[in-house]
């Protein structure tokens, strides 16, 4: 009887083609998924950042206006959009996020069913279902922002820049 101490002869042993693309497809499309999701937090960060600048420019604004009763509402009501924004935007990264902990925990499912393979469809569903839910919900909150962006600007119009004060110098 020949010793086969690693299981050479398992692992020589001819596959259907069709066997191993399967293998290579389902373990490929969690990869993919965590790419997009990888894509999608670093959009919302950087919409994130330049919203919350935005807020403190309007804070700082406010802050200077003076009796203006009509700018100083039109700021308020900018400033209220805002921060409902940075809630769409926060929502948009905490899904994105659980997304993309599902996606790898359920390419840690492909590899742990790979090597024994107990009850692994379940969690399969689980967790890359998991994962199209929350991208779903990342990509709906950051749909909430786009629209609260754009009804602020048909609403409202850009923020106009601040005029510049001139001391007058003796």
């Amino acid at each position: 009887m020949p010793l086969d101490p690693v299981g050479l002869n398992a692992l020589l042993a001819p596959e259907p083609i069709d066997s191993v693309a399967h293998v290579i497809q389902v373990a490929l499309t969690p990869v993919f998924m965590l790419s997009g999701v990888a894509s999608l937090l670093t959009l919302f960060n950087t919409r994130l950042a330049r919203v919350s600048d935005h807020v403190e420019e309007v804070a700082h604004r406010l802050n200077e206006t003076n009796e203006d009763n009509d700018e100083t509402a039109r700021l308020e009501r900018h400033q209220r959009r805002l921060r409902r924004r940075i809630f769409a935007l926060d929502s948009a990264v905490m899904l994105g996020g659980v997304g993309g902990a599902s996606t790898c925990g359920a390419a840690l499912a492909l590899f742990v069913g790979s090597l024994h393979n107990s009850q692994t469809v379940a969690w399969l569903i689980f967790l890359f279902g998991g994962a199209l839910f929350c991208t779903v919900g990342a990509l709906s909150a950051f749909l909430a922002d786009t629209f609260l962006a754009w009804h602020g600007l048909k609403r409202d119009g850009a923020l106009p820049k601040p005029v510049p004060v001139i001391k007058a110098t003796r």
